[in-house]
């Protein structure tokens, strides 16, 4: 079968592998059909993504169809034919996170496409409980349904109340799913961002109380929206190093920051200034699966058009001559999306 190496940063190449064995217990094998490309797919072909190993089979926004089951004693809601998402994150089961609800960033967490091959292949095996099966979807929605559900999990994550004040810093498609989710928590929504053009695409399309344009000081801007306030919660999915710790001097005295984004260098700050606001800190990692169904219902109640985020569609062939056009922020396409052989 066909499979998508990134042999190491900048050098991706298409292979042949050895096609998989049947599922084991527990499990079932999909066959991939579409790929969401990610910020930290980009990050990896450049070198800089964290916790990432060379070589790696990258990939973790799948669409996918199940096509055999492994034995199991469980009752399973997956059937052979069902199309699916799929929650790429495995953990333990054992380790503290675990025990306290938290597989998300369990101790020994696995993730597809970081630690372990991801989806740009045409098959992979799956846990049956990391499959999200849907009979209304499209393939394209089934393709978004994780990286939303890391926004819808930032929001959580932020326990926003309607009314409150929400700045979002970075406007990638991270950035763009925790504004949608926020908006749809009642926040007042304030969108920061360096690109032109993804500022113009979340004008058009993610109703927002402000627009603000990041390369420039947005401390005054901030403060005359929010009557001097500041904004109580405070996104920052960018991922910069000082796009984070600029972060800090955004929230209000009481308020939230929650970094999204991560990156693999150290982040410092003012601690007068932290304490002084009584700051709550705040990271969000990966989603749950409670996430993915929330994503999920809200796509089948069509509160929102994921389509507009599958902006490019390329047959996996050509990813490797197309991948690097698409590290450009201000020419490259808000989400690619990988279509796998039939």
């Amino acid at each position: 079968m066909k499979a998508l190496i990134l042999q190491s940063p900048g050098v991706l190449e298409l292979h042949e592998v050895p096609p998989p064995a049947p599922p084991p217990p527990g499990h079932a094998l999909v066959r991939i059909v579409q790929v969401g490309v990610c910020g930290s797919d980009l990050h990896a072909y450049r070198g800089s993504q964290t916790f990432f190993t060379y070589p790696r089979i990258v990939g973790h926004e799948l669409a996918a169809q199940v096509i055999a089951l492994g034995e199991t004693s469980a009752p399973s809601p997956v059937r052979v034919g069902d199309l699916c998402t799929v929650e790429p994150y495995f953990h333990c089961g054992a380790c503290i996170a675990c025990r306290r609800g938290r597989p998300n960033c369990c101790v020994h967490l696995h993730v597809l496409g970081v630690h372990r091959d991801g989806g740009l292949q045409e098959f992979i095996a799956v846990p049956l409980g990391k499959i999200h099966p849907s009979s209304t979807l499209s393939l394209d929605e089934l393709t978004l349904v994780e990286p939303l559900s890391i926004g819808a999990h930032a929001v959580r994550r932020a326990q926003i109340q309607a009314g409150e004040w929400a700045l979002v810093i970075g406007a990638g498609p991270i950035g763009q799913a925790v504004a949608t989710f926020a908006r749809m928590v009642g926040a007042r929504l304030i969108i920061a961002e360096i690109s032109e053009r993804r500022l113009a695409f979340c004008r058009e399309h993610l109703p927002a109380e402000a627009y603000l344009d990041a390369k420039a000081d947005i401390l005054g801007p901030l403060r005359e929206l929010t009557s001097g306030d500041l904004p109580t919660v405070v996104f920052d999915a960018t991922g910069n190093t000082r796009s984070m710790m600029k972060a800090f001097e955004y929230v209000a005295h009481g308020g939230r920051l929650v970094f999204v984004g991560h990156n693999p260098q150290e982040i410092t700050f003012s601690d007068p200034l932290f304490h002084a606001r009584e700051m709550t800190l705040l990271a969000s990692r990966n989603a749950l699966a409670e996430d993915f169904r929330q994503v999920m219902a809200a796509l089948e109640a069509k509160a929102f058009d994921a389509a507009l985020w599958a902006s490019e569609k390329v047959p996996l062939e050509e990813v490797p001559a197309r991948f690097p056009t698409w590290l450009d922020a201000e020419r490259g396409p808000i989400k690619p999306i990988i279509i796998m052989p039939t």
